[in-house]
């Protein structure tokens, strides 16, 4: 009862609404101090270590993350290929079976409907594993407007990642040497107590990482104990996408420096929108206009004086030297390696370029003098 409790008083009413990962027990068992929600579904936030404690941790040995909320969107059939292209603007022409996709999803106007990462099994089957939106329902409704033959689900497929500069010699422990040879942003099959488990080298961190795609949620508790078994001598710990080390990355958040009123073009995604290749996209009309127009604003890394910030609950509002208003801060946390106030905001394009003096409405502080500067933060 005690733990219930302390869930409560966390802000959130426990129902059957919101889902539970095959590790959510485990998290239970490490002591987490918080949850959030993403894709319905409960996602650790915080643990005994401080946000610093954890950061430091996570440069230097590895972590275990339950990232469950990572749901799969599963797309099979003959027209699998075709519905998956006409969702983003990357051309899929020269994936190979295997290999993983960092996709912009588009809506008609041009504006973000989530990021996911795109896993090519064959052309006739792909996983999109998403961030906070439901594509589920967006690429069903396509595939039924379209009359393509596909069949779309969302499998029992539960992401952990193992991130961290030791996350490598640990998997070899239980999956052995063949883990070596994953390239990054590709995946392969490997044994797991009699099971074939996707494994893929990627993560949401700047360290070296994993992400194994557990395939049924009754091997969860068993995949958790071995590999926390396996890292004691690593020094492994339990943790959570750390705020800090995301935003030294440059690593954008859906929801927060991403939503249908900015574009991939806007959040310096434009690599991956092949604007003048030969395949259809929703929104590509619109976007095709932004570009010959040009963009107003963008997607910047901020540098700012200051003690440290306090969490960015919503937007801060950013000015011009001048006191113009210049767009908003959308992440900030106190990086102690850079001993600065660091964030992500959508600035303005007179003001965007590298080492513009701006200035901060942090809440509970007079105005913050800061610099924009280039992602990642170095």
């Amino acid at each position: 009862m005690k733990k219930i409790a302390n869930l409560k008083q966390n802000g959130l009413n426990f129902s059957r609404r919101l889902r539970r990962t095959p590790f959510t027990s485990s998290v239970e068992k490490c002591g987490v101090k918080g949850f959030s929600v993403v894709n319905h579904t409960l996602l650790p936030k915080a643990f005994e270590t401080t946000i610093e404690e954890d950061y430091w941790h996570l440069r230097s040995a590895v972590q275990i993350w339950d990232v469950g909320v990572q749901r799969q969107v599963e797309i099979k059939g003959t027209d699998a290929l075709k519905l998956v292209q006409f969702m983003t603007p990357r051309s899929l022409e020269n994936m190979k079976s295997g290999s993983c996709y960092y996709i912009p999803l588009t809506d008609e106007n041009g504006g973000m409907i989530n990021d996911p990462v795109l896993l090519k099994h064959t052309n006739n089957h792909f996983w999109l594993s998403i961030a906070d939106s439901d594509v589920l329902l967006w690429a069903k409704g396509l595939a039924i407007g379209l009359k393509l033959d596909v069949f779309i689900s969302e499998p029992d497929v539960w992401p952990l990642a193992i991130q961290g500069p030791l996350a490598t010699p640990l998997l070899v422990d239980v999956f052995g040497s063949r883990i070596k040879e994953l390239k990054f942003f590709h995946f392969s099959h490997f044994e797991f107590e009699g099971t074939s488990q996707v494994i893929a080298r990627s993560g949401y961190s700047q360290s070296s990482g994993f992400e194994i795609y557990l395939k049924g949620f009754e091997h969860g508790k068993k995949l958790w104990d071995v590999i926390w078994n396996a890292g004691k001598k690593y020094n492994i710990s339990p943790g959570c996408p750390n705020l800090i080390d995301s935003i030294e990355a440059g690593l954008l958040s859906f929801g927060n420096e991403m939503t249908n009123q900015t574009s991939p073009l806007e959040t310096g995604l434009e690599k991956y929108c092949h604007l003048d290749s030969s395949h259809d996209f929703i929104g590509k009309k619109a976007l095709k206009r932004q570009k010959a127009k040009g963009i107003n604003r963008c997607i910047k890394g901020v540098i700012f004086d200051g003690p440290p910030c306090p969490p960015c609950a919503e937007p801060w509002n950013l000015y011009s030297k001048n006191g113009i208003s210049i767009g908003s801060i959308t992440s900030a946390v106190f990086s102690p390696r850079l001993k600065k106030n660091i964030g992500l905001g959508i600035i303005a394009k007179q003001c965007w370029e590298q080492g513009t003096e701006i200035k901060i409405a942090v809440p509970g502080q007079l105005l913050s003098k800061g610099k924009v500067s280039e992602l990642p933060f170095k």
